[in-house]
């Protein structure tokens, strides 16, 4: 299994993609991040990728894998992406 690529092996490739210098490919990478954190609430879109939305997670009834012993879980607010049709058939495309 390959490696995935670290934050500088991502901004050379962007860099180089779009004939632009690493610090400029670093700005626009930061650039995008933040506006994904913030975005977030709202459902953040990143086209051919995936969308970043908020899912709410109902109580449930759970246990302490030391113990055994059942514990109640609080409702919750999770962040989750949602990969897109496009991004899932190009790296496993749909069985025939």
């Amino acid at each position: 299994m390959a490696k995935p690529k670290t934050k500088s092996q991502i901004i050379d490739g962007m860099a180089r993609a779009a004939a632009i210098n690493k610090k400029q490919a670093k700005a626009a990478l930061e650039a995008l991040v933040a506006m994904g954190y913030k975005g977030a609430k709202d459902g953040f879109t990143l086209p051919g990728l995936g969308k970043l939305v908020i899912v709410r997670r109902k109580a449930r009834m759970g246990r302490n894998p030391a113990t055994g012993e059942k514990i109640r879980i609080k409702a919750k607010k999770a962040l989750k992406f949602r990969v897109a049709k496009a991004a899932k058939d190009a790296i496993v495309p749909a069985k025939k």
